[in-house]
């Protein structure tokens, strides 16, 4: 019987097949399983515990499970609160909310207020069919996907006929009664501990595994959900074991029809490496083949204790007589580097042909990476140097292939994708991170590199026949150049699908400026976890029509969406805003005079310094794991690779100080100077009133709360009329000069993840110095707050006065003034810096901004801005109107 599949989203579609990949729920926002997320919701500290939702997300977590229940909290009130601020943060509220709850009426007050389609999690039979029939059809109502507990009026389901029973019975009364489609019912059999020693908790993990069959086969549709960790709570302290539990758990668990869950993939070892004897224990266990299988497991486990496999280092060299093929994978699997080119010669003396050996062995063992990682049981760390391990056996094959040419030989079989970050973007390491994901998944990846034009993207595409292209980009103007690139495809008549991605792009954005612009199929990307899954949906033969069909529609949809709340969207008149600037009172406000005027370079600054003020958080976020340092150390669930990722970037951070092989540069300046309506004029000294330059500055236009002011980063500066000479910084800062020469000694070797590490230390050794000398520049340099004493965290908070916002950012978002304050301090001939003409900065590893000393000036996001202001701002610059829509059409309204 075919069915629909399981539909979820918050801004975006989560679409759950048959042939997907197994779901994990991303639940640090639940009080009941975080004491770090519960403590900032009895502090209400949102701005913290929006922080951990945005850590899930940007983890890669599929769905965000959000749990209030605690004696001591309003629960109902917390859940509304936190939904509404989750809906108030689109790069939280893109994912799927499960509102978590035992309470009806925290669960009604989370369906009050969830956007998109989510899931309720859970309902039970345990008050009778009526109050059952009843919540479900108030969830229904709201659109709502439902999770239902195997538990009745007669209490929890703890046997097969039990689980069939109730969910049976959950499953007709939903589906016949209630009106659900089948797919939008997940069921919960319930997990239960194993080898406790008591007689009737013998059969509770083959019960969950033939009651997920069951489903599967007996219920079309529905789907199943677990919590993997209960099943082994016997072990709590023997780490190796739970490790070995859960994976067997879970292989067999998956086979038998499980395809959602919350699992703690390090606690997770490859179900292939757990020892044979371990496996076989813990198997009779699982499956109740033998009356002793308990005392058995216990017995062996007593030599287990104290170690894990996701932290003990792979001393024991016995996978070495294995056969070339075992080997091989166990190297690619474990990402060890240190025999993989004798392997592969010697499987070329076996196979007699290089490319059989990268076409068998070789992609077996990137197969076998790609499916561990697509099913949570690796994380990107991991599959880097995975991927390390491929290029280099690549490499070392490459001049056998090439002798092999003359037999017209070729990889024409793999899927071909080509990747590029656009013209006049210089950020890569996302497009780096999709690379290797999509090559430890069988793809040919033709990866063209950073500031590409979009000819040479598509004659390149046209030259290596590519299956599909994919588009990379940072900063706001990358949008308009893949717009270009669209249309450029429609004019050479192509049908290739082109995949959006980059932390500027957006579902939204995609579909209402680059849709329009190409008739083939055009899919934006969240983040690299789901890149596999788009590309193989839009290359597939068989999917690709339909796949283009969907998504055409999906992004029509979003046009009229769009459209319609633009429609009412309410914008005021400029003259409005600037009417209801910030109110501040000038009146006997003076401005504290920087130490120095003019500017101030740093030729090599310590990098030894540097390193104290890095916020560490953001580097594991690059690496798509979910925390906040130094807690993320320390965590469950990740902690073993942060940690592992954390020592490898201190040791490279060591290698950089000890050979000099990066360089801090920077310059810090300080000019007199007055705002002039939305403007800021500088003064070369305040001896003098010869202007030195102007920036220029939007407001935000919205409608706003009574009492709320239309803000502009002019505000914050004296006017002019008040006689006030203020004084305003500016600073540009860089940690990447010599990257170059790092990237390539890492290229040479074929070392991707060495690459990435580079990169991700790189930016924020750049941040670190932004930190550092914004520091300095308020106790020091500027001097307005010399007495604060903040700690890196204080700092990381943003604790202290003032601020130093960037052009390109939300308080100031047109990139063009950053040309302006690099011709004030000569950025590109004092700190080698450039500007691309998209500018962005080179290298990718900088930093610029401004810098703001009074009291009450704050971060903000301009937003959007209408017709009047364009005009307007288009006449301060001396520019034509379409030179200002072309970089602001992101946040143009009109």
């Amino acid at each position: 019987m075919k069915t629909l599949p399981l539909t979820l989203s918050g801004l975006e579609p989560l679409i759950i097949t048959e042939d997907s990949n197994f779901v994990n729920v991303g639940e640090r926002t639940n009080v009941t399983g975080s004491r770090t997320f519960l403590n900032y919701i009895k502090e209400q500290e949102y701005d913290k515990a929006l922080k951990v939702a945005l850590d899930q997300v940007q983890g890669g977590a599929q769905i965000l499970d959000v749990n209030m229940d605690e004696g001591m909290l309003d629960s109902a009130k917390e859940m509304t609160h936190f939904l509404n601020l989750i809906a108030s943060d689109p790069d939280i509220a893109k994912i799927p909310i499960m509102i978590d709850s035992s309470k009806w009426e925290v669960i009604l007050a989370g369906l009050k207020c969830l956007q998109g389609k989510g899931v309720v999690n859970s309902i039970s039979l345990k008050d009778g069919e009526d109050e059952f029939l009843r919540r479900a059809k108030i969830i229904r109502r709201f659109g709502a996907a439902v999770i239902c507990m195997a538990f009745d009026e007669d209490g929890q389901a703890d046997s097969l006929e039990r689980r069939k029973e109730i969910c049976g019975r959950a499953y007709n009364l939903l589906t016949n009664e209630a009106g659900f489609y089948p797919s939008d019912i997940i069921l919960d059999p319930n997990i239960f501990p194993v080898a406790t020693g008591m007689e009737e908790h013998r059969r509770n993990a083959v019960d969950f595994f033939n009651s997920a069959k069951w489903i599967r086969e007996s219920l079309p549709g529905a789907h199943v959900i677990g919590g993997v960790s209960n099943v082994s709570f016997s072990f709590r302290g023997n780490n190796r074991v739970r490790e070995a539990i859960h994976s067997a758990f879970l292989y067999h668990a998956i086979e038998h029809g499980m395809d959602m869950g919350i699992v703690n993939p390090t606690q997770l070892e490859v179900y292939d490496d757990i020892p044979t004897e371990l496996l076989k224990r813990v198997e009779d266990v699982l499956f109740d083949r033998r009356e002793d299988a308990t005392e058995r497991l216990l017995e062996l486990a007593e030599d287990y204790k104290g170690e894990s496999t996701a932290s003990k280092e792979r001393t024991d060299l016995e996978w070495r007589n294995k056969a070339v093929e075992e080997r091989i994978k166990h190297s690619l699997v474990k990402g060890i580097n240190e025999f993989v080119e004798e392997d592969a010669e010697e499987a070329r003396q076996n196979y007699g042909s290089p490319l059989q050996v990268i076409e068998g062995p070789l992609m077996d063992g990137m197969n076998v990476v790609g499916d561990l990682f697509g099913s949570g049981k690796m994380f990107l760390p991991q599959v880097v140097k995975s991927a390390r391990v491929m290029k280099q056996a690549v490499a070392y094959l490459t001049p056998y292939l090439e002798q092999e040419k003359a037999d017209n030989k070729d990889t024409s079989e793999q899927p071909k994708i080509l990747l590029a970050t656009v013209k006049g973007d210089v950020h890569d390491i996302g497009k780096n991170i999709v690379s290797v994901v999509l090559a430890c998944n069988n793809y040919n990846v033709v990866d063209l590199g950073v500031m590409v034009p979009a000819d040479k993207i598509l004659d390149e595409a046209q030259k290596y026949n590519v299956d599909a292209i994919g588009l990379s980009g940072l900063i706001t103007p990358s949008l308009d150049e893949m717009i270009y690139v669209a249309r450029e495809m429609k004019k050479r008549n192509m049908d290739l699908p082109l995949l959006i991605g980059g932390a500027t792009t957006s579902r939204l954005h995609t579909a209402v400026k680059i849709d329009p612009e190409y008739d083939g199929s055009i899919i934006h990307v969240l983040d690299a976890s789901r890149a596999v899954t788009m590309a193989g949906d839009v290359i597939n033969p068989k999917k690709r029509d339909d796949v283009k069909q969907l998504f055409k529609k999906e992004y029509a949809d979003l046009r009229e969406q769009h459209e319609g709340r633009q429609a009412t969207k309410k914008l005021i008149s400029f003259d409005e805003a600037r009417a209801n600037k910030v109110s501040i009172d000038w009146e006997g406000y003076e401005p504290v005079k920087p130490s120095f005027l003019g500017k101030k370079v740093f030729n090599d600054y310590p990098i030894s310094e540097l390193r104290k003020y890095i916020d560490w958080s953001p580097f594991f976020r690059t690496w798509m794991l979910t925390g906040k340092y130094p807690d993320i150390l320390e965590d469950s669930e990740v902690g073993e690779q942060a940690t592992a990722l954390y020592d490898h970037a201190q040791r490279l951070i060591d290698r950089i100080i000890e050979n000099d092989l990066l360089k801090a540069k920077g310059v810090v300046g300080f000019y007199p100077a007055v705002s002039y309506g939305d403007d800021v004029i500088l003064y070369e000294d305040e001896k003098t009133d010869k202007n030195h330059e102007c920036f220029h500055f939007l407001r935000q236009q919205n409608k706003k709360r009574k009492g709320q002011p239309n803000s502009s980063l002019a505000d914050y500066i004296a006017p002019a009329e008040t006689g006030i000479k203020d004084y305003m910084g500016f600073f540009a800062v860089t940690a990447g000069i010599g990257i170059e020469s790092l990237i390539k000694e890492f290229e040479s070797k074929h070392d991707d993840y060495n690459i990435i590490l580079v990169k991700a230390v790189a930016d924020r050794l750049a941040e670190a110095f932004a930190e550092r000398l914004h520091e300095r520049v308020r106790k020091e340099f500027w001097g307005y707050s010399d007495e604060e004493a903040f700690t890196n965290e204080d700092l990381i908070a943003e604790k202290y006065s003032g601020i130093r916002p960037a052009p390109g950012y939300p308080a100031c978002p047109d990139h063009t003034e950053k040309r302006i304050l690099f011709d004030l301090l000569n950025v590109e001939d004092e700190v080698q810096i450039e500007l691309t003409e998209s500018f962005a900065m080179y290298p990718a590893s900088s930093v610029s901004g401004f810098y703001l000393s009074h009291p009450q000036s704050r971060y903000f996001r301009v937003g959007n801005i209408g017709e009047d202001q364009v005009t307007d701002y288009a006449k301060r610059k001396s520019v034509s109107k379409e030179e200002v829509e072309k970089w602001l059409s992101p946040i143009i309204d009109y």
